[in-house]
């Protein structure tokens, strides 16, 4: 039994992307529990925020990244805000490998800034994103390997990260 590859970041830092990129080039299922969660509520992200509040949101991510993560041999995109809570992290930290999609706050300001399907964000200034930025730093370095994406395309980052993972899985 394979151990899960979960992609931790901020929003805009590349998980979807990359996530099928290594499930392209390996035996790894692709989930991203952002769609998830929009397929369990049968509405877009955006919408539960408005409409029922980010508590809400938070506890129905709980409950399915958690149920996601009892399946083992899959590439897991979390969503930015996931890896904070603490149960999650401490069940990726059991059952998964994780990586840090480490970006610029210029590269993540760049490919988020306007976007209506990022609620936490949209309407924030740049200011105000580079705090929520710094205050999850300190969470995600958590993660088991930290991958420095500025200067890589998306091939460069799935390759780099599915040598680490199956020298991971060898090794354990």
């Amino acid at each position: 039994m394979k151990k899960n590859l979960v992609l931790i970041g901020m929003m805009g830092s590349g998980k979807t992307t990359i996530g099928k990129e290594i499930s392209k080039k390996s035996s790894l299922k692709f989930k991203d529990t952002d769609l998830l969660i929009e397929n369990h509520e049968k509405m877009k992200i955006k919408d539960i925020f408005e409409q029922k509040g980010e508590a809400f949101f938070r506890s129905i991510e709980e409950k399915v990244v958690l149920k996601t993560l009892k399946s083992s041999n899959q590439v897991v995109a979390l969503g930015g805000g996931s890896f904070i809570n603490k149960k999650i992290r401490l069940n990726v930290f059991k059952n998964s490998i994780s990586f840090w999609l480490n970006c610029k706050n210029e590269i993540i300001l760049n490919r988020i800034s306007n976007s209506k399907k990022r609620p936490i964000l949209y309407n924030l200034s740049s200011k105000d994103i580079i705090k929520i930025i710094n205050s999850r730093i300190k969470i995600y370095l958590k993660a088991d390997f930290k991958i420095n994406c500025d200067n890589l395309n998306k091939f460069q980052i799935a390759k780099k990260i599915l040598k680490i993972y199956e020298s991971e899985e060898n090794y354990n």
